[in-house]
This record gives structure tokens, C-alpha cells and sequence, in this order.
């Protein structure tokens, strides 16, 4: 049944390679369950049901993944997405954490007509590489600078806006040194080196007392499934709709987008399921179901989801079906046992995770041509921009706005898609409504 209904004996692979490549993929990103409710409790959001929403979000959508698309692929809340959720829209910008998820929500909402209609792709192709590559890369230093905070790594400074933080402090050593541990690990090709850095420095966090430390076993597995009562449906739509957000939903969207389908195809390709036209099988499921994830995502208490390169490490050792994307979930499912470890998890442990991220996505920036300044500087705008106002959205109007300007009046005009000139007269239009 499983060999027919997932096409095992067709794309060459058996039950199980399957579990084998879940579990490997499980233990790379499983991180995001100790990173994700951390960021979104700055938010205000109780951290127990940010949990839950997390992991239910992962179970479900990468459910649909692997039963309807049949992709070895899982999928859940976005780093950088959760950082543009708490710190851009929440903190920055002042809407209440109920507001946002109802901004994650319409954000997938539009992500779903998109994929419904086969407009995604279109709009992905629109959008050139040089500015996919510099958004990507602008997450990364954004959420490295988050880290560094989170960390003590930097801090505030009246007379230079940001300094070095008091590199005697217990926490910023942690930090320091779940840098270095969790390199290190990445380096040699560890498996869940992230995860495996992130629970050492935090017992390493305990046992110096700059954290408590569990008191009994139930402090860390648990048959009592966290509740997730006070983000089910807490999600304001009303508030999201209104006066000032549509650069947030736009920004939301426009990520969710070309990060999911691009993350699609790169990993479709390694596992040898495109086609001789480089087609992705499912490929309109595949992105329905992302879409599906952040509606979902958004009713349950969490951020908009994407596909996780990661899913690269189990595709590596064989997976080509969806059964590795059930098999994940199950896995995934197991993590509510161990619910309230999650409150002894220190900030100084997740920031180093954050940071080694961070560093990963600015790896995007090899497809700028550097010697094209009409690629250069839009995309240094976009790069530079996020960290310094603290907001993805703003990063990316910058990028948009620029690159389309500049190439208009270097007269290349040609090089611009129509949608360009759409995208950028909106985030103007934005500016100027918000101030």
C-alpha cells in the first residue's frame, strides 16, 4: 500500500531510506522548536502555546506535504519570518501579537490565491535574482543581529547607537561560546549540531546558575500536551487590514513566496525528481500547501511558514517521497512529550543559533554581480537596511524601489518586469500613507 500510494518502487527508494532520511532531516532543523517560541514570546505570545502552535504547525503542514504532494519535504515557521513577526511588526511597529497573526494569515491567504491561480511563479519570476539573493542574505544579517543582541554580544549606546556588550558577563560568554560550538559542529558536518549546541550551553547556563535549572523529571518530558488555547483563534483580521499594514502583508507574502518556491527547486533537483524541463512534480501542491501552512499557522498562534533548506540533509541520504515528510512528522510530534524543557532554555542559548543562521543565508549573495552597480547597489540597500531600521518590510521596499529606479533611469528599462513597476509604486504608496 505504501509502495503504491507514494511511489517508492517508481522513484527508487524504499520504506526504509525514508525513516532514515526523516530522521536525519527531524535532528537538523528540530531546532526550530526550541528557537521559535523564544522569539515569539518577546512578542508577548505565552511561550507554552507558542510551542504548541509550532510543532502543530509542522505536524499538519508537513502532513499535507507528504500525503497530497508526495514531496520529502518539511515545512514550517520561517527563521527570519518569526524575527520579522516579533521584532518588525510586533515591537517596531507597535500592533499587538493578535494583529500579526492576522497579518501571517492574510499573508498565506494571498500566497494560496497565488499558488491557486498559477500566478506564483510569475511573480516569482519577476522578482530578478539579484534582489531574491540580497533579501535572502538581509534576513540573515537581521536575524544575526538579533542573536548578538539576544546574546550581550552588542548592545545600545546613547552616542554610537551600538556598542560591544560587557564581554565579562556570564550570558554573553555563553553566547560567545555557543558561537563557536555550534561552528565548530556545523563545520565537521555534525548532525544536529545546532540543537546539540543549544542544549549544551544551556545546561552549561544551569550548572554556572545564570539560569534555573529543572527541579524533577517533569520538568522535562511530560505527557500533558501544552495548551494551545490562548493563540487558537486569537489572530485580530480586523486590526490587520487596517491603516498602515499592507507593507507588512506584502513583505510577509512576497518572502513566503519566493523563498518556498526557490528552497522547492533547489531541493526537487538534488533529489532527482524534476523533470527534463527542471519542473517540479506537484509543484502547485507543493506551494498551495505552503500557503495552506501559514493560514493554518496563523489560526493556530505562530508565524508564516516556508520550506527548510535543511531538508537537504535528509534528501541526501535517499528520501524522494512523502512518506520522509510523514515520517518527520511524526517525529516532530513525539517533541510535544518533552514541552515544558522548553522554559529552561535560555536566550544566550538559541542567540548562537540565530547568528550561525544568519551567516549561512548571506551565502546568496555569490549570485549579485558585484561589477554591475545597477545590481550592486539595490542590493546592498536591500542587505544594509534591515539590520539598520530593524525591519525585513523596509529592507525590502529599499531594494525594490531602488533597483527599479535605478534601472529606469540608466536606461535599462527593458530589464524590468511590469510587476517591478507595481511592486515598487505600492511600497512608495506605503511610505508616504505611514509616514
Amino acid at each position: 500500500m505504501l509502495d503504491s500510494f507514494f511511489k517508492l518502487t517508481e522513484r527508487k527508494t524504499t520504506v526504509r531510506t525514508e525513516f532514515l532520511a526523516a530522521l536525519t532531516t527531524f535532528v537538523t532543523v528540530s531546532y526550530i522548536i526550541l528557537v521559535n517560541p523564544v522569539i515569539l514570546a518577546e512578542a508577548g505570545i505565552p511561550k507554552e502555546a507558542a510551542l504548541a502552535a509550532t510543532i502543530f504547525g509542522i505536524v499538519i503542514t508537513t502532513l499535507i506535504m507528504g500525503l497530497w504532494a508526495n514531496l520529502p519535504i518539511v515545512i514550517g515557521p520561517g527563521m527570519g519570518l518569526n524575527a520579522f513577526f516579533t521584532y518588525t511588526v510586533v515591537l517596531k511597529q507597535g500592533l499587538s501579537w493578535e494583529t500579526a497573526l492576522g497579518a501571517v494569515f492574510i499573508s498565506g491567504f494571498f500566497f494560496f490565491l497565488l499558488s491557486v491561480f498559477g500566478i506564483s511563479e510569475k511573480v516569482v519570476r519577476a522578482i530578478p535574482k539579484t534582489l531574491k539573493a540580497s533579501i535572502t542574505a538581509g534576513i540573515g544579517l537581521f536575524i544575526a543581529f538579533i542573536g548578538l543582541k539576544n546574546g550581550g554580544i552588542v548592545v545600545a549606546d546613547e552616542a554610537t547607537v551600538v556598542a560591544l556588550g560587557d564581554m565579562s558577563n556570564t550570558g554573553t560568554l555563553l553566547a560567545v561560546a555557543g558561537i563557536v560550538l555550534t561552528a565548530v559542529l556545523m563545520a565537521l558536518d555534525v548532525k544536529g549540531g545546532i540543537i546539540i549546541s543549544i542544549l549544551a550551553i544551556s545546561a552549561a547556563s544551569m550548572i554556572l546558575g545564570f539560569s534555573p535549572a529543572p527541579s524533577g523529571f517533569g520538568d522535562i518530558l511530560s505527557l500533558q500536551i501544552p495548551s494551545i488555547e490562548p493563540t487558537w483563534l486569537a489572530l485580530d483580521l480586523k486590526a490587520a487590514l487596517g491603516y498602515g499594514i499592507l507593507s507588512i502583508i506584502f513583505s510577509f507574502t512576497i518572502v513566503e513566496l519566493f523563498d518556498t518556491l526557490a528552497t522547492l527547486i533547489g531541493l526537487t533537483k538534488k533529489a532527482n525528481l524534476t523533470d527534463e524541463n527542471g519542473n517540479v512534480p506537484n509543484a502547485n501542491r507543493a506551494l498551495t500547501t505552503g500557503a495552506l501552512g501559514t493560514m493554518i499557522s496563523g489560526l493556530l498562534g505562530s508565524t508564516a511558514m516556508n520550506t527548510y533548506v535543511e531538508n537537504a540533509t535528509g534528501i541526501a541520504a535517499g528520501a524522494k517521497t512523502g512518506l520522509k515528510a510523514v515520517f518527520a512528522a511524526l517525529l516532530f510530534l513525539l517533541t510535544l512529550l518533552f514541552a515544558p524543557l522548553i522554559q529552561f532554555i535560555p536566550s544566550v542559548a538559541t542567540a548562537p543559533a540565530l547568528i550561525i543562521i544568519g551567516a549561512f543565508m548571506l551565502t546568496e549573495l555569490m549570485e549579485v554581480d558585484f561589477q554591475d552597480l545597477t545590481e550592486l547597489i539595490p542590493a546592498f540597500l536591500a542587505l544594509i537596511m534591515m539590520p539598520l531600521t530593524f525591519s525585513i518590510a523596509e529592507g525590502v521596499a529599499f531594494g525594490f524601489i531602488s533597483y527599479t529606479l535605478i534601472k529606469l533611469f540608466t536606461g535599462r528599462a527593458k530589464e524590468l518586469h511590469w510587476l517591478m513597476y507595481i511592486i515598487s509604486a505600492a511600497f512608495i504608496v506605503n511610505f508616504f500613507l505611514t509616514g
